[in-house]
């Protein structure tokens, strides 16, 4: 069994790290998997929406400590330093992906979403939790700075005061806690959280799949445009959805007063 493994079923893709004895800490193995498996996604057209989940009672506990402290145990610090270079830039591929993906990403959060499992569910366009769910950044209680993104969603999701507090005290929050700060959009009972995923990822997957493509690639390049480059896109991105079949299904419903079939194109 893989260590990352996705099934497809009505347009949703479920990708589930699969390394519940570990709380699905990331091995080279996993990294690999999620890479390889989020390019295919974002070139299959059947593919209309992404939930992300952990298998067991976990969504990710970051980044498997008992290896770093055995290549500690055996490596010096040039040959250490040199070795999460290259491992880091590795997990930073997935996330140049996921912000890449012309389709939504979910999070789908049970359990803990700890370190690297912080950066992974703030890369994900949308995030539903558990209530029992929680959250830490704990980078800081390992001695090392936050990697897999997390410096770059973190204080645009939340802010910088917030994602400060995550990383230097590097406390646990609750899954509303993370909502009331804003990383967190749903928060659901336990026993619902299949249940109101499968609704949202159904929702997605049913909708005007290249709009949100684009509407992902407009708000996200918000962050680094200037106005006059924003509004530019803005017009750029309108007048393209404005040509596909999906634009016209819209306004089409709209004027008849009915539900829209979205086809993704």
């Amino acid at each position: 069994m893989a260590d990352c493994e996705m099934t497809l079923d009505g347009g949703i893709a479920t990708m589930t790290m699969n390394r519940p004895e570990a709380r699905n800490a990331f091995s080279m193995e996993m990294r690999s998997e999620m890479d390889r498996l989020f390019h295919e996604a974002e070139l299959d057209d059947a593919i209309r929406c992404i939930v992300l989940e952990g298998s067991g009672d976990h969504f990710m506990a970051g980044g498997d400590v008992k290896n770093m402290h055995e290549y500690l145990e055996s490596h010096g610090p040039a040959e250490t330093q040199a070795y999460f270079l290259h491992r880091i830039h590795d997990l930073h591929t997935i996330m140049y992906s996921m912000r890449r993906m012309p389709k939504p990403i979910v999070a789908k959060v049970r359990g803990a979403a700890a370190g690297a499992g912080v950066s992974v569910a703030a890369a994900c366009d949308l995030v539903m939790a558990e209530e029992s769910a929680f959250f830490t950044l704990a980078y800081c209680n390992i001695g090392t700075t936050p990697d897999g993104s997390s410096s770059f969603h973190l204080p645009r999701a939340i802010g910088i005061k917030r994602t400060l507090q995550m990383t230097l005290l590097g406390d646990r929050y609750t899954a509303q806690q993370m909502a009331d700060m804003g990383l967190v959009n749903f928060v659901v009972p336990n026993a619902d959280l299949d249940g109101e995923c499968d609704k949202l990822a159904a929702r997605l997957a049913h909708g005007p799949t290249h709009v949100y493509g684009m509407g992902k690639k407009l708000m996200y390049r918000s962050l680094e445009n200037e106005f006059e480059s924003q509004l530019q896109m803005e017009a750029e991105c309108f007048a393209d959805c404005a040509k596909r079949n999906d634009y016209r299904e819209g306004v089409a419903a709209f004027v008849e007063k009915r539900k829209p079939n979205f086809t993704g194109t």
